[in-house]
């Protein structure tokens, strides 16, 4: 049901960790002014000793937007609360600008929330906006499988997202109608900021977005409940998905994912498919699932029989010795200079060990490779030779043989893998099959969600 009660602060916030505080991300338009206040409230009754930080993103892109966060300042000054202006600096795209602008302000934030040694940036998404979500990912999907949709395209916005593999975004007010926040800034005689850019509908948002402020409360609940169910399914469908990867996929080497047969023959196609498509995009190191239908097309190909082929930068190849997922050498990076903290062709984040400057890094290539001892008596020693030359190598490790290559621990850097597909934006939906991809592959265990109650949703 969606949330119309007077006090709307009772019960939004309670489900959330705040140990640590919280960001808010407040642009000076109603739904984050109401949340930014509401949330002052639940934690001066919950929390008062809870850091809280007020964020405003000052994008640059039209004029009245610094005069907006300056406001947002005086209203933080007026009630106590720290506040910040992140400022989106330098050239923006002259297309996709929306998802650029995205990008930037959660990066901001992100950058906002690890200064102030805290892990939480809550938003101020609502039912509304929820809603406009569904209907665009619907209007997207027309025409597709209805099962698949139910399952991942149309749950929504998750109730919390995982930034970077590091930072929680919650969204607590995803249950709330925008004219109920408005009745209570009224109540509390606090005006607020209506951007321009909300209702240009050159951009997509703004038109859905036009079209759900005449939609019935009832017609809301509807699209809502349908993306309630979604989410229940895309959950299950993800749970089944991990069980899979549990008990049929393997690493024999660094680069080398192992699916035992098996895996072709299970019940569940839909989660085996699943599967599939979220370890061809961790081998390949791209940041999308491959298309669900060449996904179902490989599949069938499997079942058929031994095959080579080659999908999202991976290839498969599937043999006696079992179905083995590795980075094709196509495309991968030139020899370049790599900055701390930087990930490497989407799959390795790189730690440099003297922790200043840049390293020159190149893939190690097959020559290299070929000196490497590689034999645990079961994988052809080809395949795990293919994959290690794929693997980040230094400059000097390249060019002096008797120096330990292709693996973490390589002399001037640390390697450690990246679950492709969910490093920057990890939806709660998508929690166990992304916790069955870090322990395949070896990549950093997930923080602990911040809902209370919540280990995998």
């Amino acid at each position: 049901m969606l949330d119309t009660e007077p006090d709307l602060s009772t019960g939004l916030f309670s489900h959330i960790d705040f140990t640590h505080g919280a960001v808010a991300a407040v642009s000076g338009g109603s739904d984050s002014t109401a949340l930014l206040l509401l949330l002052k409230q639940h934690l001066d009754r919950t929390a008062p000793s809870a850091k809280l930080l007020a964020a405003t993103v000052d994008h640059g892109l039209r004029q009245g937007s610094a005069a907006e966060a300056q406001a947002v300042a005086k209203l933080c000054l007026e009630r106590g609360i720290a506040h910040r202006t992140l400022v989106w600096a330098g050239s923006k795209p002259s297309t996709g600008l929306p998802a650029a602008a995205r990008e930037a302000r959660y990066h901001l934030l992100a950058q906002a929330a690890r200064a102030e040694g805290i892990g939480l940036i809550v938003t101020g998404h609502t039912a509304d906006d929820q809603a406009e979500t569904v209907l665009m990912r619907q209007a997207r999907d027309k025409g597709r499988e209805f099962a698949f949709m139910a399952g991942r395209g149309i749950a929504g916005m998750a109730p919390a997202t995982l930034y970077d593999w590091r930072e929680w975004i919650v969204r607590p007010l995803l249950g709330t109608r925008r004219s109920a926040l408005r009745d209570f800034l009224g109540r509390e005689h606090v005006g607020w900021a209506d951007d321009p850019t909300n209702i240009d509908e050159a951009f997509e948002r703004p038109r859905v977005r036009a079209a759900v402020a005449g939609e019935t409360v009832g017609r809301i609940e509807d699209v809502l409940l349908l993306a309630g169910q979604a989410a229940v399914e895309r959950r299950q469908l993800g749970a089944g998905a991990a069980d899979l990867i549990h008990r049929f996929a393997s690493q024999p080497a660094i680069g080398l994912i192992r699916l035992d047969p098996a895996l072709l023959t299970v019940d569940d196609n839909r989660a085996a498919i699943y599967a599939l498509r979220i370890l061809l995009a961790t081998a390949g190191g791209v940041a999308f699932l491959p298309d669900q239908a060449r996904s179902e097309a490989l599949f069938g190909r499997l079942k058929a029989g031994f095959l080579c082929a080659t999908l999202s930068r991976t290839v498969v190849d599937f043999r006696r010795a079992g179905l083995f997922l590795r980075r094709e050498a196509r495309g991968l990076p030139q020899a370049a200079m790599v900055a701390d903290n930087a990930v490497w062709d989407g799959r390795r984040h790189i730690t440099l060990n003297d922790r200043s400057g840049a390293l020159l890094i190149a893939p190690l290539g097959a020559a290299a490779a070929k000196r490497l001892a590689v034999d645990d008596g079961e994988t052809p020693a080809s395949l795990m030779r293919a994959a290690l030359a794929a693997e980040p190598a230094s400059r000097q490790a390249l060019e002096n043989p008797r120096l330990p290559q292709g693996e973490p621990g390589s002399p001037g850097f640390a390697v450690r893998p990246v679950v492709s597909p969910f490093a920057r934006f990890l939806p709660s939906f998508d929690l166990a099959p992304a916790r069955a991809a870090a322990g395949l592959i070896g990549a950093s265990p997930l923080p602990a969600p911040p809902l209370r109650g919540h280990s995998a949703d």
